[in-house]
């Protein structure tokens, strides 16, 4: 029996669609802990039975939005890996961080959700940990920071990370960010992947 994310994916007009959507943009503005489901009715324009019919309790709808959120990552990452493969590493590095900023930049709620699941003081445990560490092993194999994804050592995936909070904080800061750079929007993310690819495959391609 699908789940009510795959039917929420599989109909996206759908009532479970528009309350996942809902969801997912007040989880990503005020995280976990400061979103209630009334807040989340409301936004929809439903009374609170009916998003509890589709989706339960609070802890549900929120486990499916880090779960639609993880899948969509790992997805622009075979994306990526579709484009580069073969490629040598600086080559890689500049298409991985052109890809994420995109991504991140027009889906801004999706860098405040990993954040928060990341970093918040009353951060729940969840599914996303363990996808996270799956990911950050099949980018460091990528990078060539390791051999065998079972077996990744410590500092490499200390370096995948090091990329990967990178852009999504400067994703997920762009309006306290933007201001002190003085610049619009596009030439934000412009400088953003400028930098990135300035201080990164210096450092990732570097002899020794």
């Amino acid at each position: 029996m699908p789940t009510a994310l795959e039917k929420a994916r599989q109909a996206p007009d759908s009532m479970k669609a528009r309350i996942l959507s809902a969801a997912r943009k007040l989880f990503g503005e005020y995280g976990f802990h400061g979103v209630t489901t009334r807040m989340i009715a409301k936004e929809v324009g439903i009374d609170i039975s009916t998003l509890h019919y589709h989706w339960g309790e609070k802890q549900e709808l929120y486990e499916a939005v880090l779960t639609d959120l993880s899948d969509e990552i790992r997805g622009k990452l075979v994306e990526i890996e579709a484009l580069v493969h073969g490629k040598p590493l600086d080559v890689r590095l500049e298409v991985a961080i052109d890809v994420m900023c995109d991504h991140l930049f027009s889906n801004p709620e999706s860098a405040n959700l990993m954040l928060f699941s990341y970093f918040s003081k009353n951060r729940l445990t969840s599914d996303i940990d363990i996808r996270l560490t799956r990911h950050l092993s099949n980018i460091a194999v990528a990078m060539g920071l390791a051999v065998d994804k079972s077996q990744v050592p410590p500092q490499a995936n200390a370096r995948v990370l090091a990329v990967w909070n990178s852009v999504i904080n400067f994703a997920a800061g762009e309006s306290f960010f933007r201001p002190l750079l003085r610049v619009d929007p596009q030439t934000y993310i412009d400088v953003v992947k400028e930098t990135l690819k300035f201080i990164l495959i210096p450092a990732f391609t570097q002899k020794g």
